[in-house]
């Protein structure tokens, strides 16, 4: 197929969600796809769980079969880079040199990985966790008897911090503040997953910077920190966050600003140039306005379907809500609004008791978020309350488990705006 058409950079959950949505809403131009990875585009939250315990391929995280691309008349490039934009010619230049019009660009670049800036870090046994080619890497090193640091106390290092301690490897987590997901859940949520992570064996250091990684013969042979403890390490794993891929916006002179900025349409400042996902940093509802960069699966694919939806010629704002989930052992945390930062919390259910419970958060007298933990049908309730504004329920009716939650969702008043874990 010729033709200008729409270029994708980025074969990650967004990109290939535009794709799709574009050939669905019949969309018959030219899609061409441009990935730097080699694989085929697939999915990224179970290489922290499933494909690390062993019990996934990577034939299975594909979101869909060689064939579909070719059924479809999606043009795949990958293992390539896009290095420049001309934005007054419309066109992209590859690493292969090949150079690419376009009718309309659209950026899903993602993130990658931010780095440790200390002493050591380029030891052999310091990793990361981002790609499949990581996931495997590190697969290959989960043997029992192990010894792991962990630096970061984030989603992603906890999540790997359950699959290693399940298959035997001594683990410890190094987070230089006071809490596990800080950034991201409450202080209650984030005992409950601090404590039930030691009970499987997981330390915690907290409250520790990260001065140098020990070495010895070019490996890795342990962490130290900024008052002198050592913790001795087989593999270093580095969970300290991600940076937007933005350079190839940059370059080409759109606004970025941790992130490539767009509008409430997830248009930058050249009409024929969208970001969608991880790299853009679009106006959100949920946080009155103001700009935030998300990096969730929720994200990328509700903003790939509004970007597919306005090249169709159905233009609309958007607004969708944001909510995150995180798999850690038995533990399923599931997220829905922007519940930080919050005034008053509040549970609903029991942690004591070993069963599923929710916290429900709430700013200027209205539910701004819901942290729940085992317990799914809150999360999906707590989704339409928060689609509707997040207002009329008062923090006394959700902590009583006697209050009818459903009844309460279904007949919650439309209007207002409503508020995971942000990068703000």
């Amino acid at each position: 197929m010729s033709g200008p058409g729409i270029i994708i950079v980025g074969t990650g959950q967004a990109g290939f969600q535009l794709a799709a949505s574009l050939r669905e809403g019949g969309y018959d131009g030219r899609i061409l796809l441009v990935g730097e990875e080699p694989e085929l585009p697939y999915q990224r939250p179970p290489l922290s769980k499933a494909y690390l315990m062993g019990k996934a391929v990577a034939a299975q995280l594909h979101f869909r079969a060689e064939a579909f691309y070719a059924e479809n008349r999606l043009e795949l490039r990958t293992g390539t880079r896009a290095v420049r934009i001309e934005r007054e010619a419309r066109r992209v230049l590859l690493a292969t040199g090949e150079a690419l019009p376009y009718e309309h660009l659209v950026l899903a670049t993602g993130a990658r990985n931010r780095a440790l800036p200390v002493p050591g870090a380029a030891l052999d046994g310091v990793m990361q966790l981002r790609t499949l080619a990581d996931a495997e890497a590190l697969r290959r090193r989960l043997e029992p008897g192990q010894r792991a640091v962990v630096v970061g106390a984030g989603f992603i290092g906890l999540e790997f911090a359950a699959v290693a301690a399940a298959r035997g490897v001594e683990v410890t987590v190094v987070e230089a503040l006071n809490r596990p997901m800080v950034r991201a859940v409450s202080p209650l949520v984030a005992g409950h997953f601090r404590a039930t992570h030691e009970r499987a064996g997981v330390r915690f250091a907290f409250g520790a910077a990260v001065a140098r990684i020990i070495g010895e013969n070019g490996r890795a042979t342990g962490v130290e920190t900024a008052d002198g403890t050592r913790f001795p390490a087989d593999l270093v794993l580095v969970c300290i966050g991600v940076v937007p891929d933005a350079e190839l916006a940059a370059a080409a002179g759109l606004a970025v600003a941790d992130g490539i900025v767009v509008d409430a349409l997830l248009q930058t400042g050249d009409p024929a140039i969208s970001a969608i996902g991880d790299c853009a940093r679009f106006p959100c509802r949920f946080a009155d306005g103001v700009l935030l960069r998300l990096e969730s699966v929720q994200n990328a694919v509700d903003q790939a379907r509004c970007v597919a939806a306005r090249l169709l010629g159905r233009p609309a704002p958007y607004g969708s809500l944001p909510w995150f989930w995180s798999d850690q052992g038995a533990l399923k945390l599931q997220i829905a609004g922007l519940s930080v930062p919050h005034e008053r919390a509040v549970v609903r259910g029991d942690p004591a008791a070993g069963q599923g419970f929710s916290v429900f958060c709430f700013r200027d007298g209205r539910l701004v978020g819901v942290e729940s933990v085992n317990r799914p049908l809150d999360h999906v309730l707590a989704r339409r309350i928060l689609e509707r504004g997040g207002v009329g329920l008062m923090p006394e009716q959700a902590a009583d488990p006697a209050f009818d939650l459903k009844a309460f969702a279904v007949a919650s008043p439309a209007g207002g705006s409503g508020r995971q874990a942000a990068v703000p």
